[in-house]
């Protein structure tokens, strides 16, 4: 743990990690600094909170937490907004149900936030919600229907950085392993019907809290055999026409002896991957680490 520690205060680095892309060229993703806490004791905390979402203008940040005291339920959303260059206290979101709230996730516009709830009402055990953002706060939320949801649970909703995509995982029956990631691409006001990620991504393991990339590509994504007894970790995958490669595992300056996941793209600068960890003495906590998509060959 020393080293770790020493490591996510050294000096900017530069680390490579390679992976097949499309078109037949070799693709790099670039981690070029060390990780940064977000807000702590405001986000950041003695509490574990998981997998923070910042609005495209930075203002706005949402995350979720487990055991944090002072919301309706026992997972619940938590909100706090940037004035006069400092975060403010946080606070519960109004959408929050006296059941489990959680994976909060900003669209790129900013005009909504996607995020999981097994309240009353739903397909199944976790259901994927979509809420406003509005003048005031936040408006009521809609399930995203059977296109997307299913008997099972699904968890990490993320929208592409062109709107295009919603990006999730989900243990419905059928799937290589425990939960796997999926696609629903827009269909009007809603999504057609969700479909398996392609390619060799998905495996007997659990493939779970995904994220694009800046490219709208490149997948940043969990993977633990056992939620209870392995250790997750973060990797990377890039997609062939072949689908998307098995992935490759993201370094020490994310990844290290504890879980590591709740990855999420930074709106408000593109260039940040947001991600949860253990690196102190409490639970998990919220981090920033500057990354880059380099690729070469032809």
């Amino acid at each position: 743990m020393i080293s770790v520690r020493h490591a996510l205060r050294a000096a900017a680095c530069l680390i490579l990690l390679g992976g097949a892309s499309a078109g037949g060229r070799a693709a790099r993703v670039a981690i070029t600094g060390a990780a940064e806490p977000f807000a702590p004791g405001v986000a950041s905390t003695r509490y574990s909170e998981i997998r923070l979402t910042l609005s495209p203008d930075g203002r706005t940040a949402l995350w979720f937490s487990r055991d944090r005291l002072g919301g309706p339920g026992g997972y619940d959303i938590w909100v706090s907004r940037r004035s006069g260059g400092q975060w403010r206290p946080a606070v519960p979101v109004s959408f929050n149900s006296a059941g489990r709230d959680f994976d909060p996730a900003f669209s790129a516009d900013g005009r909504f936030v996607y995020f999981c709830s097994d309240r009353a009402g739903g397909s199944g055990g976790d259901d994927i919600y979509r809420v406003p953002v509005t003048g005031q706060g936040f408006g009521a939320p809609v399930n995203l229907g059977p296109e997307v949801n299913s008997a099972g649970k699904e968890f990490a909703p993320m929208l592409s950085p062109d709107g295009a995509t919603l990006l999730f995982s989900s243990d419905r029956s059928g799937g290589a392993g425990g939960h796997d990631l999926f696609t629903a691409h827009r269909a009007g006001d809603g999504f057609a019907a969700a479909k398996r990620l392609v390619g060799a991504l998905n495996t007997a393991a659990n493939e779970f809290d995904a994220t694009f990339l800046r490219d709208g590509a490149t997948i940043v994504f969990a993977r633990a055999m056992d939620f209870r007894r392995d250790r997750v970790d973060l990797l990377f995958a890039v997609p062939s026409i072949q689908g998307y490669d098995v992935g490759t595992m993201l370094p020490a300056a994310v990844n290290n002896d504890h879980d590591t996941y709740g990855p999420m793209l930074d709106w408000s600068d593109r260039s940040r991957l947001i991600f949860s960890g253990q690196r102190g003495e409490g639970g998990m906590d919220l981090y920033r680490v500057r990354y880059r998509i380099l690729h070469s060959g032809g």
